[in-house]
């Protein structure tokens, strides 16, 4: 049974001699009483011919009674497929095993779903492909998935080997930091009434590490959050853990590139251009209305405030009395949109507060709008110049207060980007890869519930050095040393300079966050404490590993980059989990289960 040769080695090289396959049943052909069956491994596939003539009946027969997804190990001669019968689909297509042995080493059941056809095993329900997730692993798309990502994170690892880190595995079972994402708690049995959380992040931990002198830490960290699920969301996922003592954001820039580059060249074998261009996240808002810009296509956002101060069109001209702005974008070419898709993006301006969406639809050599009549001669020379104004165009208004005006044209500018390319009239190339870097991200955000500020991306960020004054007397005006790094609209990652100085640390926990101070001590003390016994200077970054995975699969969803992921409930459909424990179980961990009815 012992192979000689995986399914996708052959080659004309080979022919002569005698070779064993072992592997899966892909297909069955019977052509004018010859047999074909092409075997299947991980690798590839191989054709292997079956011939009555020149086999005993009974192992002919049982070659015609296979049916795909039988296991198999086929013996017989290598030998050049005769001419005109060559398959240039496959590596090994110009070659067969003319068979003289075949053993089953396992039969298949009819299977729910064809793993052998790529368009029709795409129409499968989700739900059932993860339900016999180990049958659609086996689809040579899935397969390649798992092999691109078992690439880069080789190539993870040995990259930041070579940069002289440490991969230091941190505890999974953690104590509950209640002011971020929902938790899952873990509880324990030795102490009756007191719960483990799984980590968010490695983030304290590693911190600390760098406290421990380890100075250069990552890991490819298990995470875990409770909460809603989206296409890019998982309960538990994987990222790329980074931190370095002794370092400035420059030093981290230019490790990540690098790192990224090294994934890129391993997983892809391209060359992506490095240092990667930065913006600052005023500008990125700016420009394309989103911290996480994709600027593989233009439709930038163009300000029109200055211009339409004085207009005698009130809803503009009211707004920036107010202190707000008035943007827009021309959707070049969507002049023809529907209702219905004006609707939709009417809707996304209504849910981020605005009473509806102004725009204009230049058609015919004409504007048509009911808002184009309160426009001065100035304002459409001004609009005709700044938004490049041509036949077929639609221009897309946004009056509001700046963070609003910017995300509402934002969302709206992708959703137009979204219907170009469904119409041919935006061709982006799958091969292309836009990187940056976003910068200087407000240290904190403003909750107006609550009354009190919050960290823009978590407590232990760093405040610009020449911004620190202004914490007390202005803190929105104060920058956080955070940086993203983007590709294609996608937010690969987040990091920061931390604050290393404990008395800064408890100010911004106590004064700024104003998390009471028993609270301070009972969830960050230890935290606080390490820091007074010298902690260096330092900062990191996580990467979205099963994201930036799924960025070199070229797929949109990370359940597809995951082996065994979760449903969009959190379920997992091959195991029927999560699911009740017995009352022994229960007893044991001093918990007693109330489960709501249901109406």
């Amino acid at each position: 049974m012992k192979r000689t040769h995986h399914c996708n080695e052959l080659r004309p090289s080979h022919a002569g001699e005698t070779a064993t396959l072992c592997g899966w049943v892909h297909s069955r052909r019977d052509l004018g009483g010859v047999i074909f069956i092409d075997i299947r491994d991980r690798e590839g596939r191989t054709q292997t011919v079956f011939d009555p003539s020149d086999l005993a009946p009974e192992l002919f027969a049982l070659a015609g009674s296979l049916r795909s997804e039988c296991v198999v190990s086929v013996t017989g001669k290598v030998r050049a497929r005769p001419a005109g019968t060559n398959n240039p689909k496959i590596a090994t297509g110009e070659v067969e095993i003319h068979a003289s042995s075949l053993v089953v080493l396992n039969y298949a059941e009819v299977l729910p779903f064809p793993v052998d056809d790529p368009e029709t095993a795409a129409k499968v329900n989700e739900e059932l492909r993860l339900q016999y997730r180990y049958l659609d692993l086996r689809r040579p798309e899935m397969a390649r998935n798992l092999r691109v990502r078992s690439k880069a994170a080789t190539a993870t690892r040995v990259f930041l080997d070579e940069q002289g880190f440490l991969e230091i595995e941190t505890p999974t079972l953690f104590k509950s930091t209640p002011e971020g994402a929902r938790e899952f708690v873990v509880p324990s049995r030795l102490h009756p009434g007191q719960f483990y959380a799984l980590p968010q992040s490695p983030q304290q931990f590693k911190q600390i590490l760098m406290v421990a002198g380890v100075e250069r830490y990552f890991q490819l960290a298990r995470c875990y959050r409770d909460e809603d699920l989206r296409a890019d969301r998982q309960p538990e996922f994987t990222q790329v853990d980074i931190e370095m003592s002794f370092i400035e954001r420059e030093d981290l820039y230019s490790l990540v590139e690098g790192l990224l580059k090294r994934v890129w060249s391993t997983a892809l074998g391209m060359d992506i251009p490095t240092p990667f261009p930065r913006i600052s996240f005023q500008e990125a808002l700016n420009r394309f209305g989103i911290d996480k810009p994709d600027t593989r296509f233009g439709m930038e956002l163009v300000d029109l405030t200055e211009d339409f101060r004085a207009s005698a069109f009130k809803v503009f001209s009211g707004t920036i009395a107010q202190g707000g702005v008035v943007k827009a974008i021309n959707a070049k070419g969507m002049a023809g949109a529907t209702q219905g898709q004006i609707e939709t993006m009417t809707d996304y301006a209504k849910s981020f507060g605005a009473r509806g969406l102004a725009f204009i639809k230049v058609e015919k050599g004409e504007w048509k709008s009911p808002i184009v009549k309160f426009f001065g001669d100035v304002e459409k020379e001004a609009l005709r110049s700044k938004l490049g104004i041509e036949e077929g165009d639609l221009i897309l208004f946004a009056a509001d207060q700046w963070l609003n005006a910017c995300e509402i044209l934002g969302k709206i500018r992708l959703y137009c980007a979204d219907i170009l390319k469904s119409q041919g009239k935006l061709v982006i190339p799958p091969n292309r890869f836009n990187f940056l870097w976003v910068v200087n991200f407000p240290l904190l955000s403003f909750d107006k519930e609550q009354n009190r500020w919050y960290s823009s991306h978590h407590p232990f960020t760093a405040p610009v050095d020449d911004d620190i004054p202004l914490l007390t007397t202005d803190p929105k005006q104060v920058r956080g040393q955070h940086y993203d790094v983007v590709v294609n609209g996608v937010e690969l990652g987040g990091g920061s300079i931390r604050i290393h100085q404990p008395d800064m640390q408890k100010m911004i926990f106590e004064q700024i966050l104003q998390i009471p101070s028993d609270l301070v001590k009972a969830r960050f003390g230890y935290m606080l404490e390490a820091f007074r016994f010298g902690c260096p200077p330092h900062g990191g970054i996580a990467l979205g590993f099963d994201r930036l995975v799924a960025i070199l699969c070229g797929t949109t969803s990370i359940r597809d980059v995951i082996a065994f992921p979760k449903t969009a409930k959190g379920t997992c459909l091959m195991t029927d989990s999560p699911a009740s424990l017995e009352p022994k179980q229960l007893r044991d961990l001093h918990l007693e289960c109330r489960v709501p009815q249901k109406d």
